[in-house]
């Protein structure tokens, strides 16, 4: 699925998530909840209750929204501060 400007834009954290792709191997397959979000990093806490840390940079995540609906997005595209993201202008790419 294309992604739009306006969901790069939203708010993430209560999301569900998964990395599909990342340069660290450590990390390809995590999922879990998104509790918190920096401007470099998701936190995300996975069924076992343990907190991770996730470069935004160098991973490729698919979040479930509450509709069901599952997108998958570059976190270079969401690395800046979720205040100033709504702010930022994205060029269309289709």
């Amino acid at each position: 699925m294309k992604v739009r400007p306006s969901v790069t834009q939203g708010e993430f954290i209560g999301l569900d998530a998964r990395i599909v792709r990342s340069r660290h191997p450590a990390s390809t397959g995590l999922s879990g909840k998104i509790i918190d979000e920096t401007r470099n990093m998701f936190t995300i806490v996975g069924k076992d209750k343990r907190r991770r840390r996730v470069v935004k940079d160098i991973a490729v995540f698919n979040f479930s929204f509450p509709d069901g609906t599952v997108i998958e997005v570059e976190g270079r595209l969401l690395s800046a501060r979720p205040e100033d993201r709504i702010k930022k202008r994205i060029k269309r790419m289709w």
